[in-house]
This record gives C-alpha cells, structure tokens and sequence, in this order.
C-alpha cells in the first residue's frame, strides 16, 4: 500500500513539474482580509456537480442554502424563484460581469479589438488575489487579458482592460455605475472593477447580477471564453482553469463568473443552456464553495425540469386593420413585449392563444398605440396577456386631402 501511495505522490509532482504554471490564489491564511482567496483550482468532488437528472421540487417547493439567490430565464426575463434577491451585499468578483459586459460592448462597437496589445499599468500589476502575475510595462492582448478575466477571474487583467479603455479605473467604474442604472440595476453601486477590495459601499443584489448577467450573455463573444475549462496565456506558459466548476460538471453549463473574500463569502453567477432555452441562477454569500455550487445546481435543474419557454405568436397571422380618414387605408397591428413566454411544462402542451382586435380604427395613429390584445391562456388560466399595437404611424386626412381625393374620383369617373 505504501509503494502505491508514493507512485501516486511521484506521478503528481511530474506532472505539476510538466504542466505550465496554473493561476491560482494565494493560500496565506496570513493575507490581509481584502485579498481575495478564491477563486480556487483545488479538487471539489465531483458528486457535488453532477447532473442527476432526478425529481425536482415543485413550484414553489425549493430550498436551498445560499441565503440570497435568484433563477431568471434570459429570453424573457421572468424571474421563476428568488429568495432574498434585493438584499445589497458585496459581490467580490462577480464584479467583473459588469467589467467584462463594457469591454465585449467595446469591442463590438469598433473601438478596440481582440488583437490590439495593452500595456500593464504599476496599478494593474500590484493587484493581488487571483491573478495572472502581470509585470509593470508587459503587454498582452485583449483576447487573452479577456480570457484571464472570465476564466481564471484576474484581478490585474481586469484593471489592465479597464485601464486601457478608459484611461484610469476610476473613468471605467464611474461607467460601470451608468450602465448600471441604464440596465435598471437599481441597488448597485461600485468602487473598483474587480470586487478585490472589501469594501461596504460596493454593493449588487442577486437580482441586479442577475440582469446584468443576462445583458452579458446576449453577446455570444463571452461564451467563447466562459465555456472554457482549461486554457493558456502567454504563448502556453501559463495556464489557466475555470473557476466556475459547474462548466466541467454541469451539462450546458454556459458561465458565467464566480466571486469569494472572506467578507462576500461564496458567490455566483451561473448559466446553462438546453433544447434552446438558457436560465441564469445567481447566489450569493454562500458558506463554502460547494455550497454555491450545489445551490446554483439546484436552481438550474429546477427550471430544466420544471419550465418550457414557448411562443407567444397568435396562431394565425395579424391582418392589416382598416383606417378610417387615415392618409394610409391599412395599419398593421404587431404583438409588443416580445415573442417567448415561460410557462409550466404540464401548462405548454394546452397554450390557448385569443385576439382582441377591432375591425377599423380612425386616424390619426402613432407607432404604438394600442390596438387590441392577446390573451394566452391554459385550462382557462390566463397566464399572459401581450398589447396589440400600431406598427407605424398613420396621419389624418385634412380636408384639403379630402377634397383632392373627390376631384381624382370626379375625373377618373369613381362616382
């Protein structure tokens, strides 16, 4: 037993001596408190990841231990469960959602590439925590500084980013608080763009990383980096591991970001995508790290088991409504608020979708102006009702119009 003991011990070190230098955090129980100790590599078991497939509570019946959580389907938005979700807490890294959603923004826009090199700061390279051990003057690209972020969640990679997009991290974080209020994140405020630093004015709710979450994962470009298990940066030198171990372990798994000080505790942004429909379930000040995991876990395999996101389209086409004096003789009528619901699986299958329109309306009209409604129902139940409005506007005829009209209906022989 002791010779199979220490040829295991033996193959571990060759290995570690072979593999390229892996980002991890630094396990000083001395650090100061405002060092981030996550985001761990250490082995988890894997029983705690795995994908039973098995029963699911009911709605309404789930439990979980993250105290302040929260399930979103991102197509539509609709919350399916939360529990303490407008509690302001601080985040620790899953700060860097909102980092990595204004450099994806950036980079779609044209004003800076994946392939463009970034200078590294004295500000950047004196980040702790989890890191990739940036040099003062060393350059790297965009890409792999995006991958070191999303990935392997450094610290000093994310304050590069936002250093060369906006000139300081102050610049960056004052826009990281706009998009914040624009996306209607309205109980968050931060101070750094990393989370590294406690600090209690830097708070997010679940539901606000939740939304924010949702805005990033419109963007197919971080799912390239969020997907990742294991990768390298610098020619291959230096490797990285996700810290999310949900994307090893959980079928679909999509992202996103974790988070842990010693005074956020264990947070996280997870999503996961099957059959076409992907659900975001964010914790927050987990205990421990598996704690986390298994609630995010929970919360996943409840919406995949529980919910189905169907259309919400009438089952015949709208037809253009007759305008009476208007300039133009037809308005097309358009379902509003988008075209997916999210309804109970047992609910999906006996969706009754009924029209409220009239036969003419009078002008003038705006775009948008309501018209009519869609009801959809199941059993009897309604469980959406979507405005029917104008597609465009539609002016009124003046009498000057009205009479032009007689006159080309007098001469054409219309009366």
């Amino acid at each position: 037993m002791k010779k199979v003991i220490v040829a295991l011990l033996a193959f571990a070190l060759l290995a570690a001596a072979a593999a390229p230098a892996f980002a991890t955090a630094d396990w000083d129980e001395g650090l100061p408190v405002y060092l981030e100790e996550d985001e761990d590599t250490a082995a988890v078991d894997a029983s705690v990841f795995e994908d039973e497939g098995g029963a699911v509570a009911a709605v309404g019946q789930l439990s979980i231990p993250a105290p302040s959580a929260i399930l979103m389907e991102k197509e539509t938005g609709r919350v399916l469960f939360e529990k303490n979700a407008d509690d302001k807490l601080e985040p620790a890294s899953i700060t860097k959602i909102m980092t990595v959603l204004l450099v994806i923004e950036a980079i779609e826009a044209g004003k800076i590439s994946l392939d463009e090199m970034v200078t590294t700061s004295a500000h950047a390279a004196s980040h702790g925590g989890s890191q990739i051990y940036l040099e003062e003057n060393e350059q790297m690209s965009v890409r792999d500084l995006l991958k070191a972020v999303v990935v392997s969640s450094a610290n000093d990679a994310s304050v590069a980013l936002a250093e060369h997009l906006y000139g300081s991290e102050e610049t960056f974080v004052a826009r990281m608080n706009e998009r914040a209020k624009e996306l209607g994140m309205t109980n968050t405020h931060f101070t750094n763009c990393s989370g590294l630093l406690d600090d209690p004015s830097h708070v997010t709710t679940a539901r606000d990383v939740a939304i924010m979450s949702r805005e990033l994962i419109r963007h197919d470009l971080v799912k390239q980096f969020s997907t990742i298990w294991m990768d390298t940066v610098r020619g291959g030198k230096f490797g990285l591991t996700n810290t999310n171990k949900l994307i090893y372990y959980y079928k679909g798994a999509t992202g996103l970001k974790t988070g842990y000080t010693r005074r956020s505790m264990y947070c996280l942004s997870a999503t996961a995508e099957r059959d076409g429909v992907e659900y975001i379930a964010v914790v927050m000040h987990c205990d421990t790290s598996d704690q986390r995991f298994e609630s995010a876990k929970a919360l996943l395999n409840y919406a995949f088991a529980n919910f189905a996101l169907c259309d919400v389209y009438p089952d015949s086409p709208l037809l253009p409504i007759r305008v009476v004096l208007g300039k133009s003789p037809y308005v097309q009528p358009l379902v509003q608020g988008g075209s997916k619901i999210v309804v109970e699986k047992e609910k999906a299958s006996s969706l009754e979708k009924t029209v409220e329109l009239p036969t003419k309306v009078s002008a003038p009209l705006k775009t948008g102006d309501r018209l009519g409604t869609l009801t959809v129902k199941s059993g009897g139940e309604v469980i959406g009702e979507y405005p029917i409005v104008a597609g465009h506007d539609i002016g009124r005829l003046s009498w000057g119009d009205l009479f032009v009209q007689f006159l080309k209906l007098m001469f054409t022989g219309g009366l």
